[in-house]
């Protein structure tokens, strides 16, 4: 069997290393890609550094990655909606507990998908621009979408208004960009929060009023914008996202539910190699007392929350709800634009370590992607 370039994880908490790896045959409902371009998310830095924590059933070596954009270059039985030559985006599921694949991972050439968690790209969009969507997508889809969340109603090409509005806290992130949109395709109207600079980019996504995280009075404008009309919950994004949502609802008729995307603390100064663990003890106990006060506040206030995890959709309704049934029409009919902007930085698998590093600094209303 031929083999690609990948990008691979050998061990726990190692240096990733460019080498060969076999091609895989996709499998029944599948489809193998030959990548084109792939996006970076936080996910991948927290997997080579606390991926004994955070994902202890992984099997090594492992390939990194979930945003991946290219075209097809085999299809598995049973596969109706793509043939060869397609192009495609898709959600990279091999470090779901479910799929734990290496050969699934999005940092190499050639990818394999599952169908369902792919959606055709229409042929005047870029693959960089199509490698934004699909971790950010499917972490908003799972909040917004499924029942163990907020289960609002599934995104339409003409939805009917509810008259019911959403809150996104964190508007310009990736997640919160695809929120915005998901939710007007489905008839709510959104509110969010973001920096003033990008006021302007998260109205131009569908939002119908912007507040900055940052003002002392930031609760206090949105609960104001939200009277005299039902609230179909609220989805955070960001330190210090979920206590204002809490604190939001609490006051507002309607659902009181916070879909969490941000964890109470970050893990982006934990090391891989030397002092890890002298980051990591206190970044996990700022985690559990941070959840604990959290929850005490929301309960205080008669407010729900849970977690998101992004890749959950592949084995509920939601998946093929957004990469099957809405997206690829969505995108073809300019419904939904692929947000936000790409920052290519670089050409090849030997520069996804430096946008890794890059992420890890911090970037906004956008998302930074490697070519291949």
């Amino acid at each position: 069997m031929a083999d690609h370039a990948a990008l691979i994880l050998p061990a726990k908490r190692a240096d990733l290393v460019r080498a060969a790896a076999h091609d895989a045959a996709p499998g029944r409902g599948e489809i193998a890609i030959r990548a084109r371009a792939v996006a970076v998310n936080p996910f991948d830095r927290y997997i080579q550094t606390i991926g004994d924590v955070i994902t202890a059933y992984l099997t090594y070596p492992v390939v990194l990655g979930t945003d991946v954009a290219g075209e097809v270059m085999a299809i598995g039985d049973g596969v109706t909606r793509f043939t060869v030559g397609d192009r495609v985006l898709g959600h990279a599921a091999g470090l779901e507990k479910s799929r734990n694949s290496a050969a699934e991972g999005a940092f190499q050439e050639r990818v394999i998908l599952l169908e369902h968690m792919a959606s055709s790209i229409p042929d005047d969009m870029a693959f960089a621009d199509a490698a934004v969507l699909p971790l950010g997508l499917s972490t908003a889809a799972c909040g917004l979408f499924q029942e163990d969340f907020l289960g609002l109603n599934p995104p339409q090409p003409d939805p009917a208004p509810t008259g019911e509005v959403l809150l996104v806290w964190g508007g310009s992130t990736s997640v919160g960009s695809n929120a915005i949109q998901l939710a007007r395709a489905a008839g709510y109207a959104v509110i969010t929060t973001c920096s003033p600079r990008n006021f302007e980019y998260v109205r131009g996504l569908g939002a119908t009023a912007a507040f900055d995280y940052t003002s002392r009075t930031v609760v206090r404008d949105i609960v104001a914008a939200v009277q005299g009309r039902r609230c179909a919950g609220a989805i955070s994004i960001g330190k210090g996202s979920s206590a204002g949502c809490i604190d939001v609802l609490s006051q507002c008729d309607g659902k009181r539910f916070v879909a969490q995307v941000t964890p109470p603390t970050s893990f982006d100064q934990v090391p891989a190699g030397r002092g890890r663990m002298r980051k990591l003890v206190p970044a996990m106990a700022c985690m559990i007392f941070g959840t604990l006060s959290l929850t005490l506040r929301a309960r205080r206030k008669g407010v729900a929350m849970k977690m998101i995890w992004g890749g959950s959709l592949i084995n509920n309704a939601a998946g093929p709800m957004i990469y099957d049934a809405f997206l690829p029409g969505a995108l073809a009919q300019g419904r939904f634009v692929a947000a936000p902007d790409p920052l290519v930085v670089g050409h090849g698998l030997e520069h996804i370590p430096h946008a890794l590093e890059r992420q890890r600094i911090g970037v906004s209303a956008c998302k930074l992607v490697v070519t291949l």
